[in-house]
C-alpha cells in the first residue's frame, strides 16, 4: 500500500501559525475627532516603510495632538505617489488628492479610493458592488506595490527567502519526480503520468491528484466568435 500523499496530509488540518514575527504594527486611520468631523487636520508623512508581512508599504504619518502639547504618529497602507514631506490631510473639508483622508460621503463618484471603512455604494476593482456606511473614512488614490509581482524571481534563493517569511510551502516536488509510493503519478522510467490525468470526483483520498472532476481539459480548438 502507498504512502498518504500530500493532499491527504493537507486535508487533515493543523494548526496554523501565522509568521507574524518580522510584521510592523497593524494600519489603521486615526481616531476620529472633532476636528476630522467638522473640518480637517494636517500631517506629515515622515517615512515609508516596507513590512514583511504584507504586499505594499507603510507610511508613518505624524499628526498633532487635537489636545495635548506633543505629536502622534499613525501608520498608514502607502498609496501610489505618497512620498516622504508630504502633507496628509484628514476630513470633511479635505482637498481631493491622493493620500488624503475623507469620509465617502465627501467623495465624488468615480473617485478611486483604497482603505475604506466599514453605507455608502461602492464598486470593488472586480466589479461588484458593495455598501459601506458613508461615514466611513476612504483614502484617495490606489495601494502602493502594485507591480510587484510582475518582476520575475529568476532564481531559487529568491524564492527561498520568498516563502521562508511567509509559510512553509516551498519547494514544491512534482508528482511525476516521485516513487509510486508516494504519489499516484510516481515511478517509470521517465517521468509520465501513465494513465489519464482526470481522476473522478468520487475516487479514494489517496487516488485524488491531478485534475480532480474536470469538465475539459486542453486548448479550445477552432475559432471563437466574439460578439461585436
Amino acid at each position: 500500500m502507498g504512502r498518504v500523499i500530500r493532499n491527504q496530509r493537507k486535508g487533515r488540518g493543523s494548526i496554523f501559525t501565522a509568521n507574524t514575527r518580522l510584521n510592523k504594527t497593524p494600519a489603521q486611520f486615526r481616531v476620529l475627532d472633532f476636528a476630522e468631523r467638522h473640518g480637517y487636520t494636517r500631517g506629515v508623512v515622515k517615512e515609508i516603510i516596507h513590512d514583511p508581512g504584507r504586499g505594499a508599504p507603510l507610511a508613518k504619518v505624524q499628526f498633532r495632538h487635537p489636545y495635548k502639547f506633543k505629536h502622534i504618529t499613525e501608520t498608514f497602507i502607502a498609496n501610489e505617489g505618497m512620498y516622504t514631506g508630504q502633507f496628509i490631510y484628514a476630513g470633511k473639508n479635505a482637498a481631493l488628492t491622493v493620500g488624503n483622508i475623507l469620509p465617502l460621503a465627501s467623495v465624488p463618484e468615480g473617485t478611486v479610493v483604497t482603505n475604506v471603512e466599514e453605507k455608502t455604494r461602492i464598486k470593488l476593482p472586480s466589479g461588484a458592488k458593495k455598501v459601506v456606511k458613508s461615514s466611513a473614512r476612504g483614502m484617495v488614490g490606489i495601494v502602493a506595490g502594485g507591480g510587484r509581482t510582475d518582476k520575475p524571481l529568476l532564481k531559487a534563493s529568491r524564492a527561498k527567502h520568498k516563502f521562508a517569511v511567509k509559510r512553509n510551502s516551498w519547494p514544491k516536488t512534482r508528482g511525476v519526480a516521485m516513487n509510486p509510493v508516494d504519489h499516484p503519478h510516481g515511478g517509470g522510467n521517465h517521468q509520465h503520468i501513465g494513465k489519464a490525468s482526470t481522476i473522478s470526483r468520487y475516487a479514494a483520498h489517496g487516488q485524488k491528484a491531478g485534475l480532480i472532476a474536470a469538465r475539459r481539459t486542453g486548448l479550445l480548438r477552432g475559432t471563437q466568435k466574439t460578439k461585436e
